[in-house]
């Protein structure tokens, strides 16, 4: 596991973001643990969330011009990631996000930063994906405003686990829309983590939380 994967647990840890017991999700599913980045709203916390998205598009993706945000919970973390890719590896690039409504006074339109055009190559940027919803929606968007390039999708955390059928949300999206979605970390490596005594000994972890991982992976993981 790459050290900054490893770096991010242990911040989703120290921040509240990432926890365990039990959590009844949107599905009616009762997960053993459950991730909020809303949790990190500190200058420091979103300044160190904004370098993890730029580590992952740095070793991922190698073509791009825009970072763009889904209103709402993903124009920070545009800003934090685009900022971060100029302070950490000089690569300067453009922001853009768009209004729940298209703004009929002023400058006007849908988009906030730079304009979207042709040749444009974006990567959208978002915390989880659950159904995939609200990135079908953004795709469709830039799509539908002058059909840019959308070269990868980046998210917080993969949670690897089927939606309405035997495929996860991020598989559908794929299946969908051809474009891949980048994760900074997977349940996987969360559960790789945990398996290391000195790190649940460490966060006062129980194993019985892996048994419990193990489990809900057995029944609803891909």
């Amino acid at each position: 596991m790459s050290n900054y994967k490893n770096e991010f647990i242990k911040f989703l840890l120290d921040n509240g973001s990432l926890k365990f017991g039990e959590f009844t999700l949107k599905s009616g599913r009762l997960s053993p643990y459950f991730l909020n980045t809303g949790m990190l709203y500190s200058s420091e916390g979103i300044m160190k969330l904004g370098h993890f998205y730029a580590s992952a598009i740095n070793e991922k993706i190698s073509e791009y011009n825009v970072v763009f945000g889904p209103a709402y919970k993903g124009i920070p973390l545009a800003v934090s990631a685009v900022v971060a890719l100029k302070s950490k590896f000089d690569i300067n690039c453009n922001y853009s996000f768009n209004r729940k409504e298209v703004k009929d006074h002023g400058d006007g339109g849908l988009f906030v930063g730079k304009k979207i055009e042709s040749d444009d190559k974006i990567i959208i940027i978002d915390d989880v994906i659950t159904a995939g919803t609200a990135i079908r929606e953004t795709v469709e968007i830039l799509r539908g405003s002058g059909d840019p390039k959308i070269v990868g999708i980046v998210v917080s955390v993969d949670r690897m686990e089927k939606g309405k059928g035997d495929f996860s949300a991020i598989q559908e999206i794929y299946q969908m829309t051809g474009i891949n979605v980048i994760p900074i970390v997977t349940i996987l490596d969360i559960i790789e983590f945990l398996e290391v005594k000195e790190n649940r000994d460490m966060y006062k972890i129980d194993e019985s939380v892996l048994a419990k991982m193990y489990e809900y992976r057995k029944t609803y993981g891909v």
